[in-house]
């Protein structure tokens, strides 16, 4: 939904979908897609077709820069974008919301979490549907380490307008938004 700044001139949203794999993140980015008339970008639309492989060597990285520097040229076209990666650390979620700021946009976190065992059901139920044409299958393993490595969002995170400062060591979140996502970033 495009926002109103406080002069009335309207300006572009950035969702950015948070949580963990087999949340349902990816449901919800197809609804507010189509409610919003936006553009979503998930890299298993893009991993699979591509390599057959949810990394690749690395290569999801270097998509997820390249949907976080299309993003950044969709918002200054005023269009809605949806980012729909998960962005599991809180530094990812700030140097987003950073990047929408600099391209005048709105930015909106959109947590998306269900308990463990219903993540197992649904993973499950990915293997028995066989659903792996769009998804990558996930161990019961893996999910316990990327529940280990998930910093979830507190309420003042998804509430509020303001952003923390960049990690020591970098003097801006496009800096760092760099590093993280070496191809997201084109001052071309």
């Amino acid at each position: 939904m495009v926002q109103e700044v406080d002069d009335g001139t309207a300006r572009p949203t950035l969702v950015v979908m948070v949580g963990l794999p087999a949340t349902g993140k990816t449901t919800v980015a197809r609804q507010i897609e189509v409610e919003r008339r936006a553009l979503r970008l998930t890299p298993d639309d893009w991993m699979i077709p591509l390599f057959n492989d949810s990394d690749a060597g690395g290569r999801r990285d270097v998509l997820e820069g390249r949907f976080v520097w299309l993003a950044m040229k969709a918002l200054g076209a005023g269009i809605d974008v949806i980012l729909d990666f998960g962005v599991w650390s809180k530094d990812e979620r700030s140097a987003l919301r950073s990047l929408a700021q600099e391209a005048g946009a709105a930015c909106e976190l959109r947590y998306v979490t269900v308990d463990h065992y219903e993540q197992l059901r649904r993973i499950a139920e990915r293997r028995v549907g066989n659903e792996q044409d769009w998804t990558f299958d996930i161990t019961s393993e893996e999910l316990v380490q990327y529940r280990a490595g998930f910093q979830e969002p507190d309420a003042e995170e998804l509430m509020s307008s303001e952003i923390d400062r960049p990690p020591d060591g970098h003097s801006s979140w496009r800096g760092w938004a760099a590093e993280r996502w070496p191809t997201s970033i084109d001052d071309r």
